[in-house]
């Protein structure tokens, strides 16, 4: 009690108020705690931790909750979900159950008959947030949906009522087999996730079922069954028209679903391993992209001002290069998008060729490579340059043919904007050398480099100020006086970022801007020391740096940025 703001959210909580936030409840669909919020302005966990005090009842947070074990045969599944509630048992065996509302008594009632307890042995009742119930439950859901209808002792796939019908792709066969119904689910349970690639890996015993979220892998379930692994593969392979015999060479292809009304696009590539065969699915929402880019901007990437300053500087240079780079995933293509978005103002002939074109820019001419039919980047970028363009953008310069395109058009008065797969922007150097490209054409044609990566930025829900020891300090290369001006925050986890700690992700960049000093080293072929320190001496900083610059300020941890960069 010595908290003052919970001691001000609990006298605000009066009576009055309670009675408004209970009526405005009974006439929406809402929670009483989101109706407080409203009429209190007040944090929506300050007001459950201020709700339960006069009832005497204890608050948890997800991670809290998955400390204890699911009571599924007292409560099933299911019915935890349409109730919005949970049991759990402690270590030592007590049931305790989990609600959102102190006053909805009929809901405790009903809980107390469903763990059968008695009034020597009452239900031992906790308070939460809805979110962080729901969190739970779909934590919980993602084991079970994807395992129920393979677990001996089901009636026709279903356990707790629940079959895979609630999925509703209507494009995907909703046919009685366990594969068809363990494919269906996996598939639901990743798009509630927001997982942007879904990992299938054959084991010895069966089917390890993973999905990357935020660019992380998370283990989801397990399957049991070598030849349940197999089927679930062989389904994968019909519904993205696959040749279901063949399981020695690797194969791609792709099928759509529709899920609540969106449409995803789902690309299926299938690799033959030592167990059987893996496959990863590549999930493009479609309208989460257009919702994302309709209001795309080089600000809502997430960039810091300088660097901001410096991309804008280069992509709205008359004529050039700007190369983009990164590993697979890290926004390249986007930060081209929001670019393009920005220079695009009708004056101009922008032409783009893709592998694929995710997404469409209005009043732009967006090619789209078809090796198969012989369209490649650089048969198309030849052909972009009969067609007028002011700026081009190249999706990835993959071997010498569209690099030397590509630098030719930057010296005859165009802009290119492209990608090319390095580590940093110093690797890039080597890269064209590597594809036999001329030094010099290319350092002439050439504006600046632009590397990036995404970190998963502390959940802003759950994240608390920490102090770091001196061990994890020295791993990033910092020492303690190095750190007087820091405030290290790091998530504790909760139903918000799914008990991570972590809740989305921003961009940071390593930028190369050439000057005449840098590109004369370059032709020289001088050691990669002296680039190095021309370009720090121009304002280059590294990814490293970068990262540690949104630790500075707690947007997030120093554990994130040893994933993601190296040591400077």
């Amino acid at each position: 009690m010595n908290d003052p703001a919970l001691q001000t959210a609990i006298a605000s909580l009066d009576h009055a108020l309670l009675a408004r936030a209970r009526l405005a409840q009974a006439a929406s669909k809402r929670t009483l705690v989101e109706e407080l919020e409203t009429l209190s302005g007040m944090e929506p966990r300050l007001v459950v931790r201020a709700l339960a005090l006069p009832f005497g009842l204890a608050v948890l947070e997800t991670v809290e909750m998955l400390a204890f074990t699911p009571a599924f045969d007292l409560l099933p599944l299911s019915q935890a979900m349409a109730k919005k509630c949970v049991l759990l048992r402690t270590h030592e065996g007590v049931v305790i159950g989990v609600i959102a509302d102190p006053f909805d008594l009929d809901l405790q009632t009903w809980l107390s008959a469903q763990a059968r307890a008695t009034p020597h042995a009452p239900l031992q009742m906790r308070l939460a947030l809805q979110a962080d119930i729901a969190a739970y439950l779909s934590k919980q859901e993602e084991g079970a949906r994807a395992t129920d209808s393979l677990l001996p002792g089901t009636e026709n796939g279903r356990r707790d009522g629940k079959t895979a019908a609630v999925l509703s792709f209507a494009s995907v066969s909703e046919a009685a087999s366990p594969a068809v119904r363990l494919v269906n689910s996996t598939l639901y349970d990743a798009l509630k996730a927001g997982a942007s690639d879904i990992h299938l890996e054959s084991t010895a015993n069966g089917l390890a079922v993973k999905y990357r979220v935020d660019g992380v892998l998370d283990h989801a379930t397990a399957v049991s069954g070598v030849e349940v692994a197999e089927q679930i593969i062989s389904r994968l392979k019909v519904l993205a028209e696959l040749d279901i015999a063949e399981r020695r060479v690797p194969q791609d292809g792709s099928f759509r679903v529709e899920s609540a009304g969106r449409e995803i696009d789902l690309r299926v590539s299938i690799m033959p391993s030592i167990h059987g065969e893996d496959a990863v699915i590549r999930v493009l929402d479609k309208r989460a992209m257009i919702e994302s880019y309709g209001s795309l901007s080089l600000e809502s990437l997430g960039f810091d001002a300088p660097s901001l300053a410096t991309l804008r500087t280069l992509a709205q240079e008359a004529y050039g290069m700007l190369l983009v780079t990164g590993p697979t995933g890290s926004g390249k293509t986007t930060t081209l998008y929001a670019a393009l978005t920005e220079i695009h103002n009708g004056r101009e002939k922008i032409i783009t060729i893709e592998d694929p074109v995710e997404y469409q820019l209005p009043g732009i001419l967006q090619i789209p490579v078809n090796e198969k039919k012989g369209l490649t980047f650089a048969k198309g970028l030849r052909s972009i340059l009969r067609h007028d363009p002011d700026k081009i953008m190249v999706g990835e310069i993959r071997d010498r043919e569209t690099a030397e395109i590509a630098v030719q058009s930057a010296l005859t008065g165009h802009l290119v904007l492209t990608t090319v797969h390095a580590n940093n922007v110093f690797d890039v150097f080597g890269r064209f050398t590597h594809m036999g490209i001329d030094p010099y054409a290319f350092v002439s044609a050439l504006n600046g480099i632009w590397a990036q990566r995404l970190v998963r930025i502390n959940c802003p829900h759950c994240a608390v100020e920490y102090t770091p020891d001196d061990d994890e300090l020295a791993s990033v290369g910092l020492a303690r006086a190095d750190v007087f001006d820091y405030h290290f925050k790091a998530g504790k986890g909760c139903g918000d970022c799914r008990g991570t700690g972590y809740k989305g992700r921003r961009s940071i960049a390593e930028i190369l801007t050439l000057n005449d000093e840098i590109r004369e080293l370059i032709v020289e072929k001088r050691p990669i020391r002296q680039v190095k320190q021309a370009a720090y001496a121009n304002g280059t900083r590294s990814l490293r740096h970068a990262a540690l610059e949104v630790v500075k300020r707690g947007g997030t941890t120093l554990a994130e940025i040893k994933r993601v960069t190296l040591h400077a």
